[in-house]
């Protein structure tokens, strides 16, 4: 996103074929900021689009160092309002007895919730064993006891039709390195990867930092149209568009990234879904990466996951390849433990050589495959079963509830899901204008006032006034952090309405920012089947939201008419 694909017939040996840092790094260090919407910089060229480097640094203060490359100085402001709040939050963290004026952290996807059974499980007798081959160097893919653990584990949750093979499995110290080096292998440097947005944006550090790799998106929004049933889906006519307009301006895309389930929205794809985005990858020989890292993640028994590994036929099993990791799952993103399945050996032993770089140390290997055996119902594996995912989906649920049933208080629409940790929160209604600025300026308040979340820039949304929050943590930092958040909204709203009052005659055409423009869903997505079904306390809140975003009750006053 942030480079402009150079058309230069010279190249420097140093720098890959396609890309001219040197020019991007001129080109940022001489900007003024984010200024341009959305529907300008969709129309430009993708070879002539930037970033709008408002939502990663702010480019007055950049000072460009002697001592790094081009390459270097990119890389070194490579962030966002998501790194700038994540530091924000380490230097002021929020602790009940030592920093209860501290920062709580919504913007950060962890798991808090589970801490008291992972901490007892990782420090039982069987997970401390030190033997010779875990302090020496490994094969690179992994020690073969864990992949082979790995393979029986995915078999299992995944309901593969037949055993998954030890062979296919490669170990990574995290998925953001295996995002990292499945980009380096399959793509070459100014080449690209097709995914929809919002996505989590850490996936294009991964891709750009290393491999030099374009992201080419397929824009969804909340407006229901064609074919689309609910707000921000995936269809194959959208990637469809994406790819041919990406290949009509001469970008090459060799992959696509299906996130399932899906950060930030929380949307799960059916099978039928999964199968159409598989097929038109085929059709197009694109590389399919398919993130399953939420997995074991979904907390509501009306909710099912199905896993491309669970598929009867895949239909380009050689482009197809699946990660998972126990960041998520195990709420222990500080183990740093991602692992890929893959059917292509090419696509296994490059990886696998990029594995020097990312291994997974002895002991942690260990202590995963010990972890990961104890699935299934048998008194002597029961654990993750019956203990673990048991406990961990009903506090999920739990938290989910209490922050949901706040917004629904607040009358703040929200996409209603059942997978992660995050709630997909519509603010726009908060937004003085429907622009990015507007939005980085009410996360900027919410941070001011000690809670921090991520706004939709950070998932490249194509909406200001979307926001990710995390609820997947303990119940009094909830009922804190979104009393902050519903101080700010009222403060917000009251100077919104202070402002029309001075300004009278200003129409709600003039850019303001509002929630009623289209059907927003509140409700959790049904499988048609189960389309007449619903919730009487979502029809609430969706009711609840329509009175307060409305402003009729503000116009039509008892004194206007008497």
């Amino acid at each position: 996103s942030i480079l402009k694909q150079s058309h230069t017939s010279s190249s420097s040996v140093s720098m890959p074929q396609g890309l001219d840092f040197s020019q991007a790094l001129s080109e940022i260090t001489g900007m003024a900021g984010g200024r341009g919407n959305l529907q300008e910089m969709r129309a430009r060229p993708l070879t002539e689009r930037r970033v709008n480097m408002h939502s990663f640094c702010n480019p007055s203060n950049f000072q460009r160092s002697p001592y790094l490359s081009a390459r270097g100085n990119i890389a070194s402001i490579f962030c966002g309002s998501t790194e700038e709040g994540y530091k924000a939050y380490h230097a002021d963290k929020y602790d009940e007895d030592k920093n209860p004026n501290g920062i709580i952290n919504f913007g950060t996807s962890e798991n808090k919730l589970c801490f008291d059974l992972m901490s007892k499980r990782l420090t039982q007798t069987d997970m401390n064993l030190m033997e010779p081959p875990l302090l020496q160097y490994p094969d690179w893919k992994g020690h073969m006891f864990l992949r082979e653990e790995v393979a029986r584990f995915l078999t299992y949750y995944c309901k593969a039709p037949a055993p998954l093979k030890a062979e296919n499995v490669i170990v990574l110290n995290g998925c953001g390195s295996l995002f990292s080096a499945l980009a380096t292998v399959l793509c070459d440097p100014g080449e690209a990867v097709l995914i929809a947005t919002p996505f989590y944006g850490g996936i294009t550090q991964s891709v750009f930092l290393y491999g030099n790799v374009k992201l080419v998106y397929a824009y969804l929004d909340s407006k229901i149209t064609g074919t689309s049933t609910r707000p921000f889906q995936l269809t194959v006519e959208k990637l469809e568009k994406a790819l041919q307009d990406a290949r009509a301006e001469g970008v090459s895309v060799r992959a696509l990234i299906l996130l399932n389930p899906q950060n930030p929205l929380g949307d799960i794809y059916s099978l039928s879904e999964l199968r159409d985005y598989l097929e038109f990858a085929k059709r197009h020989e694109l590389h399919v990466i398919v993130d399953e890292l939420y997995m074991l993640s979904v907390f509501d028994e009306s909710a099912t996951f199905h896993s491309v590994l669970g598929m009867d036929r895949l239909p380009d099993p050689q482009r197809t390849h699946v990660m998972w990791g126990i960041s998520k799952d195990f709420a222990v993103s500080g183990i740093r433990f991602g692992t890929l399945y893959t059917e292509n050996q090419d696509v296994a032993n490059a990886v696998a050589s990029l594995c020097y770089f990312h291994g997974v140390c002895g002991p942690v290997q260990h202590k995963v495959a010990q972890l990961l055996r104890d699935r299934g119902e048998s008194v002597a594996a029961y654990w993750i079963n019956q203990v673990y995912l048991r406990a961990n989906h009903a506090r999920l649920k739990a938290a989910h509830t209490y922050v949901t049933d706040e917004l629904k208080t607040l009358g703040v629409p929200f996409l209603n899901r059942n997978a992660g940790f995050f709630v997909w929160i519509d603010f726009r209604k908060y937004l003085r204008t429907a622009t990015f600025e507007e939005e980085l300026l009410l996360w900027r308040r919410f941070l001011d006032n000690k809670v921090l979340l991520s706004c939709g820039k950070a998932f490249e949304c194509s909406e200001p006034g979307w926001f990710r929050i995390i609820f997947a943590d303990k119940t009094h930092r909830l009922q804190l952090g979104m009393q902050r958040i519903r101080k700010v909204l009222e403060e917000r709203e009251q100077e919104i309405l202070a402002e029309e009052k001075e300004q009278p005659c200003q129409s709600d055409q003039d850019g303001k920012a509002d929630s009623t423009d289209e059907v927003i869903f509140v409700s959790r997505h049904q499988e048609p089947s189960c389309a007449s079904t619903s919730n009487l306390g979502d029809l609430i809140g969706l009711l609840q939201q329509q009175m307060r975003s409305s402003d009729w009750l503000q116009k039509n006053t008892g004194e206007q008419f008497a």
